[in-house]
């Protein structure tokens, strides 16, 4: 199972495999106290994609389709979640960001469910 969660919410052990998707470390928080397994910095939107959407919901649609576009360049570099040893076949994918629905992890999640669900090893 994947889930999406905000790296600065406490760790569960539900989580399962803790993994970082975001290209900045988030403000203000120690690696220790954020406890990730992996931080996957090259899966997230490249710094162009990042800096012009800047967390802006009326930007949503047209980032996610750059974003998808970008995903499916990265084929090899997906391929590398088989290698996380995802604890109890449960996968975190953490975020920064304050908004919840509009994020890089929401559509990383969607298009690993839809569009690479067959790669992944653990599903």
């Amino acid at each position: 199972m994947i889930t999406l969660k905000r790296v600065y919410d406490k760790p569960d052990e539900t989580d399962g495999r803790r993994v970082l998707v975001d290209r900045l470390w988030p403000r203000g928080l120690s690696k220790e106290k954020a406890k990730i397994d992996f931080w996957w910095k090259e899966i997230a939107p490249s710094d162009e994609l990042r800096k012009w959407f800047s967390h802006d919901p009326g930007k949503w649609s047209e980032f996610k389709k750059n974003y998808i576009s970008e995903l499916k360049n990265k084929k090899d570099l997906l391929q590398e979640i088989n290698n996380f040893d995802v604890r109890d076949k449960n996968l975190a994918l953490l975020y920064g960001a304050k908004d919840e629905e509009h994020n890089n992890a929401v559509v990383l999640k969607e298009f690993l469910l839809n569009e690479f669900s067959s790669y992944l090893s653990f599903l």
